[in-house]
């Protein structure tokens, strides 16, 4: 198979971890739903809950959190009609890939591998095996599915490197053109969503604060309250984006309220250049309210019918089975392995 012949597909997962953010969805979540519905691509998401296992997790836990994130996934917009949605463990084919991954990567690559040295910090003697080799792992989720595009934030880059460079080694190790070269999809005004406290610093659901996340679960009330009594700085709204340098706060705000209007940096200024933070934070808490809250009414109501949720993603394992199967025996015929 040719690069001509692949057809363009998108894939992409997130590790059930629970706690999930305005920042995993503007990150995320929405632009899941705006690459299944461009119709350009095949679209599959995953829930990841095997990279969630390269470090201990509790097993009623992980199983909850797994659930949350397909309602989440399903109540942003991914619609188990349109893209195929599957929780990784029910498609064994990403395992049995990751093997034969795991004998094409180099231990210097995998060394080089900025988050684990993050992750396992000064102990790394002591962390998993997985969680050193899941780099592996997440290629195979990608390269199973001949997957030609996805969708990226800024700190996955280095894995999606790695996955390029394990697909190129592969094809010229055994003289095909197999696997495709994925190419990352990185756009959006808000793809790294700021804390509301410190626009320095990423917003993440472990901040001990929870003033300074906006949580996928909170209510319209409780999104009003947050943005509101986001930190800030006393100057006006600039009417130009340079005017945001040096001012972390304003620029992530102006950040959220672009990518949750589907405008440009630049629109937004030019509609509230001037603007104090007492008129714009009212605008932003109102558009952050209408997009949010039915999202968090819908995860309500999807979690309260787990077998849905069960029968939804067994589907989809169906789904997946019917791409990722063939790719696996022809890989499997490709480096040699009998019976095939």
């Amino acid at each position: 198979m040719s690069d001509s012949q692949f057809t363009p597909r998108v894939f992409s997962g997130m590790q059930p971890s629970g706690g999930l953010t305005l920042g995993n969805y503007l990150g995320a979540l929405k632009r899941y739903v705006e690459m299944q519905n461009e119709g350009t691509y095949e679209t599959i998401y995953c829930m990841v809950d095997l990279h969630a296992i390269t470090v201990w997790q509790d097993p009623a836990e992980l199983a909850s959190k797994t659930r949350e994130l397909a309602a989440a996934y399903i109540a942003a917009g991914v619609d188990p009609e349109k893209s195929i949605l599957i929780n990784q463990s029910q498609v064994p084919e990403h395992t049995q890939l990751a093997w034969i991954f795991n004998t094409v990567a180099r231990m210097g690559w995998m060394q080089r591998m900025t988050q684990f040295k993050d992750k396992a910090g000064k102990n790394a003697q002591n962390a998993s095996l997985g969680l050193f080799a899941y780099p592996a792992l997440m290629a195979a989720d990608i390269l199973v599915y001949h997957a030609t595009h996805v969708p990226v934030g800024d700190d996955q880059k280095q894995h999606l490197e790695l996955t390029r460079d394990i697909a190129t080694k592969f094809n010229h190790d055994y003289g095909v053109d197999f696997f495709p070269i994925t190419e990352p999809v990185i756009k959006g005004a808000a793809t790294r969503v700021m804390s509301l406290r410190d626009g320095s610093k990423k917003m993440s659901k472990s901040d001990t604060s929870d003033a300074s996340r906006i949580n996928m679960t909170d209510d319209a009330d409780t999104i009003a309250k947050k943005i509101r009594k986001a930190k800030t700085d006393p100057e006006p709204l600039p009417s130009e984006y340079k005017g945001l340098d040096d001012r972390p706060e304003a620029r992530n705000l102006v950040n959220i309220y672009a990518a949750l209007a589907d405008i440009s940096v630049d629109q937004v200024l030019a509609d509230h250049g001037g603007a104090q933070f007492g008129t714009f934070k009212p605008a932003l808490a109102e558009l952050a309210v209408e997009k949010l809250s039915p999202i968090a009414s819908e995860m309500t109501r999807l979690l309260n019918d787990v077998p849905e949720i069960d029968r939804l993603l067994a589907r989809g394992a169906e789904q997946a089975r019917e791409i990722t199967q063939p790719i696996l025996k022809r890989t499997y015929e490709i480096v040699g392995m009998v019976g095939a």
